[in-house]
């Protein structure tokens, strides 16, 4: 199985290299680690054609994707790949499907508050129409060691199901602790009916689903794997109730698209917008009707 790492020359890129580093381990993924440049043009001023220019500008970006690879630890097998394209979010969705990829892998952008989201232009282009599952690290993310639990935001709207599918096989796949996370934005205070409702349409989802992990198959080490907990969090915003989560720091949060997206592409709503604003760990967003490879 292989990611493609949206590369940058800055924090921003290795803020991607340590995510997918992250994800990659003890799960047998590879990393193709993409870089795109401009595409030639007699038109564009800022790369005039004149003779050797391409050959320094490949020269370059080779020594970037060098320093990107450095990033990588031993245990985890990446390539570097040079593309060029007009659109840097294009040409990264048409490298995942030449790849055959599982995810793409983003950063977001340097001026983000530490370890928080920034969306820019090509991370919101993605995000809005990428075909495979977006997985975006905030801003200063620095941990490479394998992922520690999986949470996977969850509501009543359709696609919620299969969402739900994916986060329960893919915490099978790895032997992750899967947490169901129900936000509830209640601007009158708290409402316990609201959230009793909501705990047992999720517990109700999860076992339609064959939600229970099985040790057995999962391929860590899955022996003390709990089963999945249901976690509904209030407050008087979204934002709040993320805020008042508590986050590991191996943790990432899978979310599902818009109701808005088109068929096998991702697209985040208002309400996902809103959990980035607040969360502190990354996010993977799959795309509506998305079939899992193994994510």
């Amino acid at each position: 199985m292989r990611y493609v790492v949206g590369y940058t020359a800055n924090a921003r890129g290795h803020d991607a290299v340590h995510l997918a580093v992250a994800l990659a381990r003890n799960h047998d993924v590879s990393l193709d680690l993409v870089l795109v440049i401009p595409e030639d043009s007699p038109f564009n001023a800022v790369y005039p054609p004149e003779a050797g220019y391409t050959d320094i500008l490949n020269e370059q970006a080779q020594r970037w994707l060098d320093e990107g690879l450095a990033l990588v630890p031993d245990d985890v097998t990446a390539r570097a790949h040079i593309r060029r394209g007009d659109s840097e979010a294009q040409t990264l969705i048409d490298a995942a499907v030449e790849f055959d990829a599982a995810a793409l892998v983003i950063g977001a952008t340097n001026s983000g508050l530490f370890k928080r989201f920034t969306i820019g232009s090509v991370a919101s282009s993605l995000l809005h129409s990428s075909p495979v599952p977006v997985a975006l690290a905030p801003h200063g993310y620095h941990r490479t060691e394998p992922i520690t639990r999986l949470s996977c935001g969850f509501g009543t709207r359709p696609g919620a199901d299969e969402l739900l599918d994916v986060a329960v096989e893919s915490a099978r796949d790895r032997g992750l602790p899967l947490r169901l996370v129900s936000l509830l934005a209640l601007d009158g205070g708290n409402s316990p009916g609201l959230a009793d409702a909501a705990w047992v349409h999720a517990a109700d989802r999860l076992a339609a689903v064959g939600g229970s992990i099985d040790p057995a198959s999962a391929s860590g080490s899955a022996a003390d794997v709990p089963e999945p907990e249901i976690v509904v969090a209030q407050g008087r915003t979204i934002e709040e109730a993320v805020d008042r989560l508590d986050w590991e720091d191996g943790e990432i949060l899978l979310i599902g698209s818009s109701r808005l997206a088109q068929h096998r592409a991702t697209f985040l709503g208002s309400t996902a917008n809103r959990i980035l604003r607040a969360l502190p760990v990354p996010m993977i967003v799959v795309p509506r009707d998305y079939t899992r490879q193994s994510a």
